[in-house]
């Protein structure tokens, strides 16, 4: 993997300057009067109709861990890669239910963040703190994430992945960073909105000619799965149990269901995503789009194919060991081997940029987090929006260079084991946001301490699960046993703690008459499209009593 293609690398440059500039000229795409405001920059201005919104939700939700982390998954470990396809069949369903409720409230009080919702809801501004922290902690391994998935594309074209040399090593995670830095801090929310549009082209393109042409290089699907079936079948001599296997065996049937049905509740409850949503011009584009989005899961069922694809092919199973048998290396390795090199080119880029997009938007919603929920409400309350602008775009650039360490300090060869360590975290805020949508039943006081409970828990066992093969590594994978030995999601066993704690002491906290804080929201909040006025004077005229407001 030393070996550098110039027809390759000339097209990877190509298209990488082009979504350079792209991200650079964004800054004048929909331009607004003033972009040092937070709902331009962070938000663009809450005007993308539902065409936009389609290619921006789908950059923001299918990133690198569908491209490179999944189908690595199925390389690694076979029928248990394919949970992340019934995520996908469960997740839109269930947003659309919750999703337009929250665009509206947050349309009438023009919040930014999913923790201006939880702050005004419950009048916490604890609560508030607490889901701020934990979607910028969430948020920095899926940023890292998408930087390991563009490592793992310039690695196998020869780009310092091989070096011994710690800081060649690490370059290209480094040029990442400083990219993704220059065109966010610029053009905001804008640039990965508009280069969405040129990653799904190319992933399409990339998705169609992969299905079409790989297969008959390796002789037929019924060669692919026999080859696949085979190799999965032999017992790993790390672990000395099968590799995986082509279905679902017995004794992974609740990891996989519990983490198709964990990471289907967690999708929408990280801050990017969020973004994503607040973005929308109209309720109805939110609607739209969740009905429609379930068609990205059809290029999801395809690109996890290609982890078996790999597996019937000898040489990318020998470029893979010869890795240091990092899984993440398989779906590169296919494309270098099965595709001439100027088509090899357009899929690595189709990867990167793929890496590009989501990771610009989370940089930015995890910013955004900071600076109302933590600057704004407890440094300097008075801030303006242009100083909120300011330290969004500052911060934007720390929250990348704390996903560096994230990729320096944890095992990369599962690095699906990112976003699932995320998904741990970012579930505990389940409960405030979704079910506060609905009702305020919970006291504010008890979901910090439901939080706090399931946050401590999680990690732990996080924490305590080791890399396979290594017993006293740690953070090597997301499921760990209860009740004996059947294996679950630690986020689902973690939000059930979460739910058991946060309704124990709301009813302790309702028998010692516990202040609950003051709800700035009502009812008509919830279902408001665009907006039916400014929020401060819906609430006073409601309160006076007067029957167009209250209808």
């Amino acid at each position: 993997m030393t070996h550098v293609n110039a027809v390759t690398l000339t097209i990877v440059i190509i298209l990488f300057l082009l979504v350079t500039v792209i991200g650079f000229a964004a800054a004048r795409w929909r331009r607004a009067e003033d972009l040092l405001h937070l709902n331009e920059w962070g938000l663009g201005g809450r005007r993308f109709g539902s065409f936009v919104t389609w290619f921006l939700l789908g950059g923001d939700l299918y990133t690198a861990y569908t491209f490179i982390a999944v189908p690595a998954l199925v390389f690694a470990s076979g029928a248990i890669g394919f949970f992340a396809l019934s995520y996908t069949v469960m997740v839109f369903p269930i947003v659309f239910v919750f999703a337009p409720r929250l665009w509206s409230v947050a349309k009438v009080h023009n919040y930014v963040t999913p923790a201006d919702f939880v702050r005004g809801r419950y009048g916490s501004r604890g609560l508030s703190l607490a889901v701020a922290v934990t979607g910028i902690l969430a948020t920095m391994p899926y940023i890292a994430l998408q930087l390991v998935g563009i490592e793992a594309v310039l690695t196998v074209m020869g780009l310092g992945g091989s070096s011994s040399n710690e800081f060649v090593k690490d370059l290209p995670l480094l040029i990442a960073f400083v990219i993704l830095a220059a065109y966010t801090f610029v053009s905001g929310l804008r640039a990965p909105a508009l280069i969405a549009f040129v990653k799904d082209t190319l992933i399409y393109v990339m998705v169609i000619v992969a299905i079409a042409y790989i297969p008959a290089r390796l002789g037929g699907w019924s060669h692919i799965f026999a080859a696949a079936g085979a190799h999965l079948a032999k017992v790993n001599p790390v672990t000395g149990k099968p590799f995986g296997s082509l279905i679902a065996t017995p004794a992974s049937e609740w990891a996989y269901a519990t983490l198709a049905l964990g990471s289907a509740l967690a999708l929408f409850m990280y801050p990017h995503a969020v973004t994503g949503v607040y973005a929308a011009r109209r309720r109805g584009v939110i609607r739209r789009n969740m009905a429609v989005l379930p068609a990205y899961s059809l290029v999801l069922g395809l690109i996890a194919l290609l982890g078996y694809m790999a597996l019937a092919s000898p040489g990318v199973v020998a470029g893979v060991v010869a890795g240091g048998k990092n899984a993440q290396l398989s779906v590169p390795l296919l494309f270098q081997q099965m595709f001439p090199s100027w088509f090899a080119g357009i899929a690595f880029s189709a990867v990167v940029i793929g890496a590009l997009v989501p990771a610009a938007i989370m940089s930015i919603a995890a910013a955004n987090l900071f600076t109302r929920n933590i600057w704004v409400d407890f440094i300097k309350p008075g801030a303006s929006q242009a100083e909120q602008t300011r330290v969004s775009q500052t911060v934007s650039l720390i929250v990348k260079a704390g996903a560096l360490v994230f990729v320096f300090v944890l095992p990369k060869t599962f690095s699906i084991n990112f976003q699932l360590l995320g998904g741990i975290w970012i579930l505990q805020t389940f409960p405030a946001i979704v079910i506060g949508l609905y009702t305020r039943w919970f006291h504010r006081w008890a979901l910090i301490l439901g939080w706090a409970a399931a946050m401590a828990y999680g990690t732990i066992r996080a924490y305590q699960v080791p890399v396979a093969g290594q017993p006293n590594s740690h953070f090597g994978g997301s499921t760990a046993p209860v009740f004996g030995h059947t294996a679950v999601y630690i986020a689902l066993s973690a939000l059930i703690l979460n739910l058991l704690v946060a309704a124990v002491f709301t009813l302790v906290f309702r028998a010692l008459r516990a202040p609950d804080g003051a709800d700035e929201t009502a009812p008509a909040h919830y279902t408001a499209d665009p907006a039916p006025a400014p929020a401060p004077a819906v609430a006073a005229v409601a309160a006076a009593g007067d029957p167009e407001a209250r209808g």
